[in-house]
């Protein structure tokens, strides 16, 4: 047809399958279309482009433009003729070519008078060409949109880029069902899907290719099954395009797009989990690819949505690929002979950065307390990288490289009460050959100590301070000795031998007067006090607790500072002095909510709990005590969250649940005794029993503690933490 001839309504595809998910961005973008006449929809391959493009299409036909038009690109190629996308475009909207006449100028004169949407798909491959089009048909047809979808932005003039990311977890979960029920009918799997939807980032085309596979595979099947994903991912739909059939065709595409130095660095990325621009030009760069090529590089790939841009943290920019990509660039880097070199480059930054950050921890090197903060949150988001590095150690047998890693970041793991994971590191290097030597594994041994004094499990600490004492005895680490003898008087005088802990105590006071080990002088002040305390002279226990404090503060280490602090609660208490044990604990948690430190927080809100206890504030009880129980339950200390049980049962027999507080002891005993060590009676749970047995009798009291001693504590913790008001059966 000529130019001069009415267009066509529409060509819109029907779409197969229902839309689900991103229906509150299809709104958005409507409006957005309403008010801007260029919106591009950027995102990776198999994110949901085209899929989105094509429902906004839908909606903004049915509100009444005179036209819509779906212009398919991914087949176009550039092949010597004039104009391709002009071409593709004009014969969608069977408008015929003129002699002598350009056909940008015939596609201008048709769109030059109806208000009409045209979605230019898949521009990545000619982007130059989608932008010069675009933009000189918005600038000669003013009633005129245009909805493109591509990995990178067209970078034009008047350009709104919408970004897609991936689905939310809810809208995955939906799209993975609706998909499985549509292979399967009656699938029923829905409660295990979490695991899948998490792997595969949201990534609809991926969660598609996933739920294909519910004809013969179970979820948990497929889940197990993710960690070769490009093999598993590719029984797609066979009337979909080659570049959406299988996952790893929707990534080539993208990669076949890029020139050699993106490639490089898409393939050296893939050793992070996360990155800033600092740790790329580190890590990545060499001869082949400069350091000062490596943010422009980063830029195009972020453009191209092979990378995503994740937050700020700290004033720096992260990135990180999708799981999918950084698996398929990991492949290339293998493929390219680079794997051995650029994951050993990582594990080395990441190994030089814990030892820079593990001297700021204990105050062996300067900083205020701001700088250690910003630490703690470095490591939430450093995690991975961290276990990818240890990985990597462990698989190649780096034991010195991988200890020295657990070693430097012991504090960062205790504060926040993740023990277990990273005894479980410990212990795994501890146990791997050849032996790392006593420079390295002394200290290994002694920080193996203090994640299990943070975990409250006392003998497995003597032991491992014990060994560890001895190898940094013997390769002459000062500091590390001294920080043993304390890690093992901790530990004498949990369990009663005050004397034996004094002498070690004695010795590392000698250790910790030289330069540098404030630290362990302050360390070393408040077990003192903690020992003082256990012995009854509570004068004596104030002074040195108040000297940790003091040292902590003077060297900026506030946490270390709140752990004297929270001693200086307990003494309190112990005196009577009420009104001081609740000043102190209450001046600590504002100072543990800024680095997370659960154990402290638990512990510093148990304090507080007991005090409004003896003060029959039961609200502020309830309170208090439900946080840190809580807090316990959530760090997996059984020690403290069997203590909170104890401040429970007092707390709900002064609520009149006598029955509920008996077995919350028996919970507490049971749970204490699991740790290991030997039943104690303890006076506040006799105070809190007594009364019971007078009112019920010795029999219903001895049924009632053998209940709680019965249950699982996660009962226990659910029944202490029940509103009173209600009625709960355990």
């Amino acid at each position: 047809m000529t130019a001069t001839t009415t267009l066509v309504k529409t060509n819109l595809p029907a779409e197969p399958n229902a839309f689900v998910g991103r229906e509150r961005d299809v709104g958005d973008l409507g409006r957005l279309l309403e008010s801007m006449r260029a919106v591009t929809l950027c995102g990776a391959g198999g994110i949901g482009k085209t899929r989105l493009a094509l429902h906004v299409a839908q909606t903004m036909l049915d509100t009444g433009p005179d036209g819509v038009w779906f212009v398919e690109l991914a087949d176009v190629r550039p092949d010597g003729t004039p104009e391709p996308v002009a071409r593709r475009v004009a014969t969608v909207l069977d408008v015929a070519e003129e002699d002598g006449r350009p056909l940008t100028e015939t596609l201008a004169y048709a769109l030059r008078a109806p208000a009409a949407l045209i979605v230019l798909d898949n521009c990545e491959h000619l982007i130059e060409e989608c932008a010069k089009l675009t933009g000189m048909l918005l600038a000669r047809c003013p009633r005129l949109r245009v909805l493109a979808t591509s990995r990178e932005p067209l970078r034009m003039a008047g350009e709104n880029v919408w970004r897609v990311p991936p689905l939310e977890p809810d809208e995955a979960r939906r799209l993975f069902i609706d998909r499985a029920k549509a292979t399967r009918p009656g699938f029923d799997g829905a409660d295990a899907v979490h695991e899948v939807t998490r792997a595969l980032d949201g990534m609809p085309l991926a969660l598609e290719l996933a739920a294909a596979r519910v004809r013969v595979l179970s979820v948990d099947q497929i889940a197990r099954r993710l960690t070769d994903r490009f093999r598993l991912l590719s029984a797609g739909d066979r009337t979909a395009p080659a570049r959406q059939r299988t996952l790893r065709a929707a990534i080539d595409w993208s990669h076949e797009l890029l020139d050699d130095p993106e490639r490089i660095l898409l393939r050296r990325l893939s050793v992070f989990s996360g990155w800033t621009l600092e740790q790329a030009e580190h890590v990545c760069a060499d001869a082949a690819l400069p350091a000062d090529d490596v943010l422009d590089l980063l830029t195009a790939l972020v453009d191209k949505s092979l990378v995503a841009v994740t937050g700020e943290l700290a004033g720096e920019v992260r990135f990180r690929q999708l799981d999918s990509i950084r698996e398929y660039a990991a492949e290339r880097l293998a493929d390219a002979g680079e794997e051995e070199a650029f994951r050993g480059r990582h594990r080395d930054a990441v190994l030089d950065a814990a030892v820079r950050h593990g001297r700021i921890a204990v105050a062996r090197d300067d900083a205020a307390w701001a700088e250690r903060v910003a630490l703690f949150n470095w490591y939430d988001v450093e995690l991975g990288n961290v276990r990818s590095a240890l990985t990597w150690s462990l698989d190649r047998g780096d034991v010195r490289e991988g200890l020295r890693i657990c070693t430097a970041l012991r504090t960062y793991w205790i504060v926040r009460g993740r023990v277990t994971e990273w005894a479980d590191w410990t212990d795994r290097f501890l146990a791997a050959a050849p032996s790392p030597g006593p420079d390295v594994l002394g200290p290994a041994l002694v920080a193996r100590a203090q994640l299990a004094l943070g975990g409250r499990d006392f003998a497995q600490a003597a032991r491992y301070a014990d060994e560890g004492l001895a190898s940094c005895r013997r390769s002459g680490d000062d500091f590390m000795t001294a920080s043993a003898l304390i890690a093992g008087a901790e530990c004498l005088v949990r369990a009663g031998r005050l004397a034996d802990a004094a002498e070690r105590l004695d010795e590392a006071d000698t250790i910790a007067a030289a330069p540098r080990q404030e630290w362990n002088r302050a360390y070393a002040a408040a077990v003192r006090g903690y020992l003082l305390i256990r012995g009854s002279r509570l004068r004596e226990a104030r002074e040195h607790l108040d000297a940790a404090a003091s040292v902590m503060r003077g060297i900026g280490q506030l946490w270390g500072a709140s752990h004297a602090m929270i001693g200086l609660g307990r003494l309190a208490e112990l005196r009577g002095d009420h009104v001081s044990a609740r000043g102190h604990y209450a001046e600590v948690l504002p100072i543990l909510a800024e680095i997370g430190a659960r154990p402290e927080m638990a512990r510093a809100l148990a304090g507080l709990g007991r005090v409004a206890l003896e003060r029959d504030d039961l609200r502020t009880a309830r309170e208090s005590l439900s946080r840190s129980l809580t807090l316990s339950r959530s760090s997996g200390i059984r020690l403290d969250m069997s203590r909170a049980l104890d401040a429970f049962a007092d707390l709900v027999a002064r609520e009149g649940d006598g029955r509920g507080a008996v077995m919350l002891a028996g919970a507490a005993s049971a749970l204490h005794e699991a740790t290991g060590r030997a039943p104690g009676s303890g006076a506040r749970r006799e105070r809190t029993l007594e009364p019971i047995r007078r009112k019920l009798g010795d029999p219903l009291v001895a049924q009632f503690w053998g209940e709680g001693r019965a249950m699982p504590p996660d009962d226990a913790i659910a029944y202490a933490l029940h509103d009173p008001g209600t009625t709960q059966v355990p």
